[in-house]
């Protein structure tokens, strides 16, 4: 029996690096194992923030790639100035209060001239070339991925056109997400992004979410079946490990300004003065992009002779970072807006069998993760006196030999699981 054919958009695709990348790259090695053959339609010429070559190894050799050429205005931006282009197209947002001129002005123009992003004049040309394709190869299922979230109005046209099932997979929210108000959106962007969402909303046949906050969300906007598939961990081959010699702290992704953990910064200066040898074993760890603002904190705090800024590495080698910190963080925003926010890290942390430290808002979905599956301890940011507990606590586990994280329930979480999950969503008939 031949294969089920579905057609899946996306813009994250290797040699991108970062978290988006992940969760298509691998649904799509899985799908094939039930009975699913993937056809993967991204960018011919893409301008990525962060590049990881060493994904290119991990794509499906049974995946189907379609290219097809994308005008971007990053392109033209980065002539003005490549790093503030790099930085804002990865996420990386100046803190209001320290931005230039110029950092104004390009959110102004990404927020407002580029509706819902700048990745928006794909969308045409992607509708011209997949409808020949779709009709000559018989396909009847397809779905888009976003961010960014143009990717779901190339669905939206498609879904109008053809007699199609199309799933919209939204792995970040829209109009909730994080840094939407810092894009300095005009009452007329701000309208135009809440009905775009709202007309994909309603017009595709089945969301797929990440949380159960983007869920309850979405469900205020529309009727439509919305299933939760969240992000995982895979299998990955990596070297056995010999754990830091330093109690170390890794932070692994993209550290924002945003997501600056004062009562962190506290807690270690306190330990410092308050604990004999602390400082002689603390290491502070960070392996990803990293906001001026965060370096210039921890700077004040006096830190930064524990720092070990490691800046941007493969995903196999933060894998291994994974595996050989002692305590992983896992920071995110305080903000309504963040509860719905599970970090794909989060996933790859827990298996590494290292002990978590997590920040967060109130009620945040990752915090439920975490306590259901033994891995860390989550903590708001009023917490700093039992943060600065926790940290004790592993410090003293880290000088017996004895740190260690003892997870459990975590197969469900499986990339080869969650990918079962899907292929039975897609193969339903609703």
């Amino acid at each position: 029996m031949e294969n089920k054919k579905i057609l899946i958009i996306t813009y994250y695709w290797p040699p991108a690096g970062g978290p988006g990348v992940q969760r298509w790259l691998k649904f799509v090695k899985y799908l094939p194992d039930f009975g699913i053959q993937p056809i993967v339609y991204i960018p011919e010429n893409p301008t990525y923030p962060i590049v990881d070559e060493n994904l290119v190894k991990e794509v499906s050799d049974k995946a189907i790639i379609l290219r097809n050429k994308i005008f971007e205005p990053y392109q033209l931006a980065s002539f003005l100035s490549k790093n503030k282009t790099k930085k804002i197209s990865s996420g990386i947002i100046p803190n209001q209060k320290k931005q230039s001129f110029l950092d104004k002005t390009f959110l102004w123009i990404r927020g407002n001239l580029f509706i819902p992003d700048a990745r928006v004049f794909w969308v045409k040309p992607s509708v011209s070339y997949l409808e020949k394709y779709i009709v000559q190869n018989n396909i009847d299922t397809i779905i888009t991925s976003g961010p960014p979230h143009s990717l779901h109005l190339i669905g939206l046209e498609l879904k109008q056109k053809l007699d199609l099932k199309w799933f919209a997979d939204f792995r970040d929210p829209w109009t909730t997400i994080g840094y939407h108000k810092s894009l300095r959106l005009s009452s007329f962007a701000a309208k135009k992004h809440k009905f775009l969402e709202h007309q994909v909303l309603n017009s595709a046949d089945m969301i797929i979410v990440t949380s159960k906050t983007t869920k309850t969300e979405f469900e205020a906007i529309t009727a439509k079946p919305i299933t939760v598939i969240t992000n995982g961990y895979d299998a990955e081959q990596v070297e056995k490990q010999n754990l830091d010699s330093k109690f170390s702290l890794a932070h692994i992704g993209s550290f924002l300004s945003e997501r600056n953990p004062l009562i962190l910064w506290e807690s270690l200066v306190e330990l410092v003065h308050e604990i004999p040898d602390f400082k002689s074993h603390l290491e502070i760890k960070l392996i990803g992009a990293v906001s001026q603002e965060v370096l210039e904190t921890i700077t004040q705090f006096g830190l930064n002779f524990y720092l070990n800024n490691l800046g941007y590495v493969s995903h196999k080698e933060a894998i291994a970072h994974q595996r050989k910190s002692q305590v992983l963080l896992l920071i995110e925003i305080d903000s309504e807006d963040t509860k719905s926010i599970i970090p794909g890290k989060l996933f790859e942390y827990m298996v590494s069998n290292r002990p978590i430290i997590a920040i967060g808002p109130e009620g945040s979905d990752f915090a439920e993760i975490i306590t259901n599956t033994n891995t860390g301890v989550f903590l708001k940011y009023s917490e700093k006196m039992k943060l600065k507990s926790v940290i004790l606590d592993f410090y003293n586990q880290f000088l017996e030999g004895k740190l260690q994280s003892n997870g459990v329930g975590l197969q469900k979480y499986s990339r080869k699981s969650l990918t079962k999950e899907l292929a039975h969503l897609i193969q339903s008939p609703f």
